[in-house]
């Protein structure tokens, strides 16, 4: 049976640096009709179980640790038995989330995650977060960038541990090299292609953000 992915968005709040805002998620599930992996676990466990359906859970893939994607992570790994998998330079946002819970394994440049006959390769795209990573499945042609490329421009670096040089220097040298027809899934909003995105990065160096 074939890999395909599936989609939900799931609605609550954001906080960093003192500040809460209301957001609206993106949940990606990549697999087959008997497993499956879990990009981000933002609000609601229901929510994703309801994608999931009665499928294996491989891993939940954290993009980054912002509340906003890992809130429900490991409420979701105890009711999937699946590890929460997280780049370490991410961890101190983590902590800052579940100070007493750890992730169940590390995500490294490089990685591959292997689900129902595709392979996830892990990009670490840093910018928006120390530890982000962007997961490529060739196979599927598709991104999933969590908050560090949306459709019209990289995320946002004005907040602690994120830098604009940085995030730049990922889309730059990670995304916009893959094939034009992949489809960038996004942390947040609508899906776009490398194609689209990537004739705009001198508007993007030069509006800063």
């Amino acid at each position: 049976m074939a890999a395909r992915i599936d989609h939900a968005v799931t609605a609550g709040t954001f906080s960093l640096d003192g500040q809460t805002f209301d957001v609206d998620n993106n949940v990606w599930v990549v697999g087959d009709d008997t497993e499956c992996v879990v990009v981000d676990a933002p609000h609601d466990v229901d929510a994703i179980l309801a994608v999931v359906g009665g499928r294996r859970v491989r891993a939940i893939l954290a993009t980054h640790a912002h509340d906003d994607h890992v809130r429900v992570a490991p409420a979701l790994a105890r009711a999937t038995g699946a590890p929460v998998l997280l780049h370490p330079a991410d961890r101190v946002l983590w902590d800052q989330v579940h100070p007493d819970e750890s992730p169940g394994g590390e995500l490294r440049d490089g990685d591959t995650v292997e689900v129902a006959g595709v392979a996830l390769t892990v990009l670490h795209t840093p910018g928006h977060s120390p530890g982000a990573c962007s997961f490529h499945a060739p196979a599927l042609d598709a991104v999933f960038t969590g908050d560090t490329l949306f459709a019209g421009g990289p995320g946002a670096t004005g907040r602690s541990y994120s830098d604009f040089g940085t995030i730049i220097d990922s889309i730059r040298n990670r995304l916009l090299t893959l094939p034009p027809e992949t489809v960038v899934h996004t942390g947040h909003g609508e899906s776009t292609t490398v194609g689209a995105e990537a004739p705009h990065l001198d508007e993007w160096l030069a509006r800063g953000h």
